[in-house]
């Protein structure tokens, strides 16, 4: 099997002239913490992006297919994103928001318009972790509850309160958190009880979410926390009907429901701007980061003005949510969704990739799931089909092998087993092809391993 060629790409990089690779490990050794990880046996050192590429300090080019973990949406240091964030820098970078700016308001209309129903007021931070923080706090100020459902395999973020809705024990600390909140059995079709060949499986699985509410709290609930599609659970898409159906659930126990959109949001899917519209159902809070400001630190909170109107029973604030800089690139990216089409782009590319996983699924037994939407994708992996029993090391070498190959992926699931592809909206079809052919060739090579 010949070397997969990247497709062609008018950008030299620029001559790479800090500290050496050796020198940046040893000052990341020294100075950074420990508990912070690398991927990769043999590390890469990236220094340079352009949109759907980066580079490593030697000049070698990569295709980011992870999208610096679902986070680069338009493409790295898109031409107009970079412009608009100098043009602010050079006016202001830093008001916060007990000053009046036009940028925080303008991009607050923005997003509101891309909400369906009365989802339509915004609070800015800085991350996914702080909105799902701050969306907790709502939905128990105001339903006046205080129990909240979460799922298993599912992941929210990473301090004290969002470690207690994330349901891997891999990412939970020995330390106090998960103070009134309970995991549902996950609406997984693949590992679950109901799967794909149940029409009724949504049902299903949502009536344990009511089964929970009954047997694990007094009978009244603050909310209901799911991802549209799990992310790091290893993009787990529910069964038709699912959410719609749970929320029901959730709303007769006296809860709001909480979309968690950091990963599935702004038109990954291909199929709607928002994941929670796949399952033709509305929150009543949607959380969201990452895809929103294409690298930049930004995240937001967007509720209905009732709910929204519960941070008012104290003070409440954010120093560097809504920052002018932040705020510019947010609303420079929705343009860039909209007029360059992204969502549809996300659909075509997304079929096509699907495809040719399924022609990679029926070519290596390993590959026990090809499953996604549009750019949201992933290859589960078990050493048999009929066990499931998760195939880590195959996946850790696959992992390994495109990396290699010139193609950086990503990993999920509690086991490490599963693959998980979601490059910058704007790849093509060259790209496509070439991911393919890298797999291809990193499955042919890791034979053996399971």
């Amino acid at each position: 099997m010949k070397e997969p060629q990247l497709p062609p790409y008018d950008h030299k990089p620029r001559p790479y002239t800090g500290p050496s690779f050796d020198d940046t490990m040893k000052l990341r050794r020294e100075y950074l913490n420990p508990g912070l990880f690398l991927y990769y046996k043999n590390p890469i050192m990236i220094v340079e992006g352009s949109m759907q590429y980066v580079y490593d300090q030697t000049g070698r080019r990569y295709l980011d297919a992870f999208g610096g973990i679902v986070t680069v949406s338009v493409g790295h240091a898109h031409p107009e994103v970079v412009e608009a964030a100098r043009k602010q820098m050079e006016l202001i970078s830093h008001t916060t928001t007990i000053y009046l700016n036009n940028v925080i308001s303008e991009y607050a209309e923005a997003l509101a318009a891309k909400m369906p129903g009365k989802l339509k007021v915004c609070y800015f931070v800085n991350s996914g972790s702080e909105a799902n923080d701050l969306a907790m706090l709502m939905a128990r100020l105001y339903t006046g509850n205080y129990d909240i459902i979460a799922l298993r395999n599912a992941y929210h973020g990473g301090v004290s309160s969002t470690m207690g809705l994330t349901s891997h024990h891999t990412w939970k600390f020995n330390y106090p958190h998960s103070f009134g909140i309970h995991h549902a059995r996950n609406a997984d079709p693949y590992r679950g009880p109901w799967g794909h060949d149940d029409p009724d499986a949504g049902r299903k699985y949502a009536e344990d979410v009511r089964e929970t509410i009954r047997f694990a709290t007094p009978g009244k609930v603050a909310g209901f926390f799911a991802e549209s599609i799990q992310g790091v659970g290893g993009v787990v898409v529910f069964p038709d009907g699912y959410l719609k159906q749970a929320y029901g659930f959730v709303r007769e126990a006296g809860g709001v429901c909480i979309a968690d959109e950091v990963q599935a949001g702004f038109g990954r899917t291909g199929e709607k701007y928002w994941g929670f519209e796949t399952q033709d159902a509305i929150p009543d809070i949607v959380t969201m980061a990452k895809s929103i400001g294409n690298g930049a630190p930004l995240a937001a909170v967007v509720t209905t003005p009732e709910i929204a109107a519960v941070v008012k029973q104290r003070i409440h604030f954010n120093t560097f949510g809504g920052n002018p800089v932040s705020c510019i690139i947010g609303k420079t990216v929705l343009d860039i969704i909209e007029r360059d089409n992204l969502q549809d782009h996300c659909a075509k590319m997304g079929e096509r990739f699907l495809a040719g996983l399924r022609k990679l699924q029926d070519k290596y037994e390993t590959i026990g799931e090809v499953r996604g939407k549009g750019l949201m994708v992933a290859l589960e992996l078990v050493k048999d089909r009929e066990t499931k029993e998760p195939a880590s090391a195959r996946t850790a070498a696959v992992f390994e092998a495109a990396k290699d190959h010139g193609a950086l992926i990503g990993k999920g699931g509690l086991f490490g087993s599963i693959i998980r592809i979601t490059p910058p909206m704007c790849v093509n079809e060259q790209d496509i092809d070439f991911l393919l052919e890298v797999l291809d060739l990193a499955f042919s090579e890791t034979e053996g391993v399971s």
